[in-house]
């Protein structure tokens, strides 16, 4: 059966994963991020837990004044992509305030290109794009906190 047998190279195989959470608890990591190719796996313990909003029912409203024009800019932003915070922390635009920032908005970036900082626990982890494009938003204030999954960039993958 090829199903039941096991990848070497399969970064999710059930027993690799098992052995990283043991390794976490032998080493006291709070968090194990891996990448193997196109593959990711984030192990984080103590995460927090998520709190899903009631259901409300849809309530239909007439359009309001000037709507079309809020649809039509949604439309056109529908294209872009967002750089997210891969983690809780503060955000920092610049490695030091003396230097210039990693990015502005202009500014052309490619899947390894740094874009921030963001501090977490005293630990300074630079942030790359993952994507490629022009920096057409900064979303966030320098020494701002960010919480993970927050957009932190706005990337027209076009450009």
């Amino acid at each position: 059966m090829a199903g039941s047998q096991s990848n070497q190279g399969d970064i999710f195989d059930v027993k690799r994963i098992r052995r990283l959470v043991e390794l976490m608890n032998e080493h006291e990591l709070a968090e194990i991020d891996l990448r193997q190719a196109d593959q990711r796996i984030r192990l984080r313990k103590g995460g927090e837990p998520l709190i899903t909003p009631a259901v409300q029912p849809a309530v239909t409203a007439a359009p309001a004044p000037g709507s079309e024009a809020v649809a039509a800019d949604a439309q056109s932003d529908a294209h872009l992509v967002e750089i997210k915070s891969p983690m809780i922390g503060t955000f920092y635009l610049a490695s030091s305030p003396e230097t210039p920032p990693f990015v502005k908005v202009g500014d052309h970036v490619g899947p390894t290109t740094t874009v921030c900082i963001i501090e977490a626990m005293k630990v300074f982890n630079e942030i790359p794009a993952e994507t490629s494009g022009q920096v057409v938003a900064v979303l966030v204030e320098n020494g701002e906190p960010v919480d993970f999954g927050q957009p932190l960039f706005k990337v027209d993958p076009q450009k």
